[in-house]
């Protein structure tokens, strides 16, 4: 892994369809944004910021997610999250996440993700019983 280092930058958008809603994610009964679907386009943009980083083999894996999920936002919208490197600790890397649309901030936390050896990880998964 090259060296990442506090500053670093990433960035993910996408336009909420029917799929993305809390109906569709069964984690509550209106038509917005579903809170885990946020998570995902913040873990997504941290992702975007350290793949330049890694090496061959390499991959991140959330560890850590604390999102304040701010205010609705409707189908058709359009989001954008954010994430920014704030620590480096080894392999451990801490990034501050926001998401915003056209009318303000949506989201904002913290996420940590460990780099880890792919094939060493996936290896490392246990199957069905």
């Amino acid at each position: 892994m090259a060296e990442v280092e506090p500053g670093v930058k990433g960035s993910a958008h996408m336009e909420v369809g029917e799929g993305d809603t809390a109906v569709a994610f069964r984690s509550g009964d209106v038509p917005v944004l579903a809170t885990p679907r946020v998570v995902a386009l913040c873990e997504e943009a941290t992702v975007a910021a350290v793949a330049p980083y890694l090496g061959p083999g390499e991959t991140t894996v959330g560890t850590s997610v604390e999102l304040d999920h701010l205010r609705p936002t409707g189908v058709g919208a359009a989001v954008t999250a954010h994430a920014l490197v704030v620590e480096v600790a080894g392999r451990r890397i801490g990034f501050e996440v926001a998401a915003a649309d056209g009318a303000g901030e949506v989201a904002r936390g913290k996420v940590v993700r460990v780099v880890v050896d792919r094939g060493r990880f996936v290896a490392s998964l246990s199957g069905p019983a």
